[in-house]
């Protein structure tokens, strides 16, 4: 037997099929983009979701001898889908980089209060959330609104498609901004506060949920046999935790994706109020009675702008100009190994799309400052790397005021075939970092929570135990952190600076 995860990203889905002993049989992905139809606005065909899906579904089954048992949903959070009452989509996915929901943002956070908030949900007013763009439906697109059955998920669209109904697990249900962290429901006070009803939206179920087994005609499509069973779990980063074997409380992971988040678990949530001044994010895990509280920033997002800037007709190596082995390879191999060997002197942040914590800013814009005659290709690339470095010593520095120093932090993602990339983050946070040997660590533990759910393990514990293997451990350079410390000063004002130009940009119009 078997065990399939599927991780719906915001970039990219992949599916991965694991042994029992925890070893990746095989895996594949899809990749795709959501329309910028105007500025702020994020969509996409909710049936390209299906599509990549399938695929990616039909591909890795085909790979691997033992068939599939069970297969486990996970998904990016915040992008849901207006559906009627068969399950159709009513307009485009709408996507979580989306801002056009600004001004319900701040409404309620009027209406309820901000902190008030964020005893509710663990997190603060923002238009990314699923809560704010529903309110923007009703008064901009009031049909699509009157029509809506029910505001699902990425992995609840995906559900419907195979016959099911759109449960969402407490994780997901989490990135709503309408739910009760403690109370492990949608909010009614949030509900009665801006008048939507709750049965528009989905059931909340824990991870691990059965929600059904595949029939003849969804089996088809993905190349799955009749009879596996269909387990929910939950958001990408809970789940990617888990995939690092974060389950007790104290422990941090770095999950480097499209999204770097840092994420610390704990046995409640962490809503402080060093927590509530950087922002920080504290809601439910995928373990049962853990909660994850989470800092995080654009990653890979910057990196793929670089990409795309150096290499538009698609990734290609530097050196060779032949095409990647496969999707997603890094095209940044000579890059890294060109790159001058101390500080470039560059400043770059890489908010593109706005900033994450501690201010939440989605007007926020990435700025390059530094730039020389001599700058080359190589310089901007490392430059780049040692932007999301500083960053992410900001972020971590903020999660340890709110949750309790930590020395050791356990990395995946695929931002760890970076090794220049992992260098800098250890010596500009000063932690180590346990470089985790599963980088897919989102389809590690779907698939973790696919085995307990049909009883393959006896508990999570067990299967952490059985399927997740810590690999290198790489110490922070202190001698390398002292030579930044000028730089990191200069990243520091010009993140400012970038705040400040936002605030003045909004002010103008």
């Amino acid at each position: 037997m078997s065990l399939m995860a599927v991780d719906i990203g915001s970039s990219a889905c992949k599916a991965a099929v694991f042994g029992t002993r925890g070893e990746r049989l095989a895996q594949s992905s899809s990749s795709y983009e959501p329309s910028f139809p105007q500025p702020s606005f994020a969509e996409m065909d909710p049936g390209v979701f299906w599509d990549a899906v399938c695929a990616c579904c039909r591909a890795t089954a085909n790979n691997v001898a033992e068939p599939v048992t069970a297969l486990c949903l996970s998904s990016h959070g915040e992008t849901f889908v207006a559906t009627d009452l068969h399950g159709r989509p009513l307009a485009p996915a709408i996507f979580n980089q989306d801002s056009r929901a600004t001004s319900e943002s701040q409404w309620l956070e009027q209406a309820v209060g901000g902190p008030r908030l964020f005893q509710i949900t663990g997190l603060l007013a923002h238009p990314m959330y699923p809560l704010p763009k529903i309110l923007w439906l009703r008064k901009h697109e009031p049909q699509i609104y009157a029509s809506a059955r029910c505001f699902v998920t990425v992995v609840g669209y995906v559900l419907q498609k195979m016959g099911f109904a759109p449960h969402i697990d407490y994780s997901l249900a989490s990135r709503f901004l309408a739910f009760d962290v403690r109370r492990q429901c949608w909010s009614d006070e949030l509900l009665d506060a801006t008048k939507i009803e709750r049965d528009r939206l989905p059931d909340p179920v824990p991870a691990a949920t059965i929600v059904g087994r595949l029939n003849s005609e969804a089996a088809g499509q993905l190349g799955i046999p009749v009879g596996a069973a269909v387990v929910l779990g939950g958001h990408d980063q809970p789940c990617a935790a888990l995939g690092a074997g974060n389950i007790v409380a104290g422990r941090v992971s770095d999950s480097i994706g499209t999204y770097e988040c840092l994420l610390a678990v704990s046995e409640s949530p962490i809503l402080n109020d060093d927590a509530l001044s950087a922002s920080l994010n504290s809601y439910c895990h995928v373990v049962p009675g853990r909660y994850v509280t989470v800092a995080y920033f654009p990653s890979g997002i910057m990196v793929k702008w670089l990409q795309d800037l150096l290499y538009p007709g698609g990734a290609r190596d530097s050196a060779s100009e032949t095409p990647p082995r496969e999707l997603g390879a890094r095209p940044f191999e000579s890059l890294e190994a060109e790159a001058p060997a101390g500080p470039t002197g560059l400043c770059v942040t890489p908010h593109l799309i706005g900033t994450c914590n501690p201010e939440f800013n989605p007007r926020a814009r990435g700025l390059i400052a530094g730039l020389r005659p001599e700058t080359r290709r190589a310089h901007l690339y490392k430059g780049i790397l040692e932007g999301l470095a500083f960053e992410l010593s900001l972020v971590a520095g903020a999660l340890a005021k709110a949750v309790g120093r930590f020395d050791d932090i356990y990395v995946t993602g695929g931002g760890v075939r970076s090794a220049l990339g992992l260098q800098l983050r250890a010596a500009l946070t000063g932690r180590r970092l346990h470089v985790m040997c599963e980088p897919e660590a989102a389809c590690l533990g779907s698939a973790i929570l696919a085995g307990v759910a049909i009883g393959e393990y006896k508990n999570l514990q067990q299967a952490v135990d059985a399927l997740v293997r810590p690999g290198k451990v790489l110490a922070p350079d202190e001698t390398l952190a002292a030579a930044y410390q000028d730089q990191l000063k200069q990243y520091c004002h010009l993140r400012s600076v970038a705040i400040q130009l936002a605030e003045i940009r909004a002010t103008a119009r």
